[in-house]
């Protein structure tokens, strides 16, 4: 996978470097207009900002926080995390910290990261090599919604995916309204770009890896399918659902049975149901991941 930001007090050095206007390593902004996004993203809320310091404070290039609304154990780690990797802290007035957010529920804390770093869809296969586990990944083609995104890259880091795969065009990106959505999931979560959906499906079944599609045509009920193995789920735009030209490119076809007058569910409770289906079937999968993780210092 791709080296990570230096840390401790190369970090702490390039934040003097910024204090006194010197610009960025040419190497750096190279780095950041090949693999991010450009410019800067605000993260706000505080799991969201809590997530993004425990893995990525390197990327992090200031915190502002408003006294008296964030609560004080939440305060306390924010502030002590903060501190211990160098990163630049700002008490600002409410109505600062709702236009840095864009009039989202912010709980008292911006922060200030680099553009948001896209995996590529190699990285997602070998984050599943290295769990142990066979691959699961969901493809999302043409979501625009950001809470729906932010929704299913919170769903996919629960119930044990290895990766989500979505298109650079005719799509929402990873935004602060998303990580927020995702309950601070983007940052434990392998996110990969692609300017093909359906050329990835290729490549992701050169790879070993079976491809179903969610679609309310077809004939096989969810539950009667195997997903214990190499697995990508295909999840369509609200309303459109998985475009007829991906779709070809898919070994099979899922329908979640419903029982209601309304014919579709919401493209995030879709992948959340599918999600879910894959994981029981898979067993341990998720339970064992759980448990060393609660295990782990």
């Amino acid at each position: 996978m791709r080296d990570r930001p230096p840390r401790g007090s190369e970090r702490r050095e390039r934040g003097e470097q910024r204090e006194r206007g010197e610009p960025r390593d040419r190497g750096e902004q190279r780095e950041r207009s090949e693999h991010g996004e450009r410019g800067e993203r605000h993260v706000y809320g505080v799991n969201p900002v809590l997530e993004a310091l425990r893995v990525r404070p390197d990327e992090m290039e200031r915190l502002y926080i408003t006294e008296g609304q964030l609560g004080s154990r939440a305060a306390a780690e924010i502030l002590s995390r903060a501190r211990d990797a160098g990163i630049r802290v700002e008490r600002v007035v409410r109505e600062r910290l709702a236009t840095l957010a864009d009039g989202g529920v912010h709980q008292g804390v911006v922060a200030e990261l680099r553009g948001f770093h896209y995996a590529e869809l190699q990285d997602v296969l070998e984050a599943a090599q290295e769990s142990g586990q066979p691959p699961l990944i969901v493809v999302l083609d043409g979501i625009q919604d950001p809470h729906n995104l932010g929704a299913i890259i919170r769903s996919a880091h629960a119930l044990g995916a290895h990766g989500i795969v979505m298109g650079k065009d005719r799509a929402v990106p990873v935004t602060g309204v998303v990580a927020k959505a995702s309950a601070g999931a983007v940052e434990h979560c392998p996110i990969a770009r692609v300017v093909n959906i359906s050329r990835a499906l290729e490549e992701l079944k050169e790879a070993g890896v079976w491809v179903a599609a969610a679609d309310p045509e077809a004939k096989e009920p969810l539950w009667k399918a195997r997903l214990d193995g190499p697995l990508a789920i295909v999840v369509g735009a609200e309303g459109a659902g998985v475009r007829e030209g991906v779709l070809k490119h898919c070994d099979f076809r899922l329908r979640i049975p419903m029982a209601g007058q309304v014919g579709s569910l919401n493209a995030s409770v879709s992948a959340a149901v599918l999600l879910y289906e894959a994981a029981r079937q898979r067993g341990g999968g998720v339970s064992d991941r759980a448990a060393a993780r609660d295990q782990s210092p």
